[in-house]
């Protein structure tokens, strides 16, 4: 279920607000693509959007506003060596990505066995659970319809 934009805007703006950050017009900005967008966009491209409204907004303020907000639990980052970083500031819990290996688009799919997944890896493991990250890789059905077949490892390892 996708997360109201303007009440994700409101959270992200309290917890900077309530750790002392400033708001400057171009992190306000930033805030606002991230809580609307649908995609999980990567800094290239949230540098992209940015500039339109204010072209001196350096990278430097994009991952600095990324970098906090992660670390205030704002918003994921996804660490995916098929596409690159993305972030997903709009469901900022742990929660399954599929992702196609061709044209790099993410989903969100609802998933309700996360926590039963969750509790059996600690049954199995003993370990203490602090995060996790659960992705699955294949090609879309836009992909598959253009009859493209890629081999991850061989995309990887520059190979088409």
């Amino acid at each position: 279920m996708r997360t109201d934009p303007q009440k994700r805007l409101a959270q992200m703006i309290k917890v900077l607000r309530e750790e002392g950050c400033r708001l400057t017009p171009q992190r306000l900005a930033l805030l606002k693509i991230i809580a609307s967008s649908e995609e999980h966009p990567s800094v290239d491209r949230l540098f992209e959007l940015i500039k339109t409204d204010f072209p001196t907004t350096s990278l430097a303020t994009i991952y600095k506003t990324l970098s906090l907000l992660k670390d205030m639990g704002e918003v994921l980052e996804l660490n995916l060596a098929v596409v690159g970083s993305r972030y997903d500031g709009n469901k900022p819990y742990p929660h399954p990505h599929v992702i196609c290996n061709k044209c790099g688009r993410i989903l969100d799919p609802e998933f309700t066995g996360l926590a039963d997944i969750s509790s059996e890896m600690v049954k199995k493991t003993g370990y203490l659970i602090t995060h996790h990250q659960l992705n699955f890789f294949g090609l879309c059905p836009a992909c598959q319809k253009e009859g493209q077949s890629v081999d991850i490892e061989d995309e990887q390892n520059g190979k088409r």
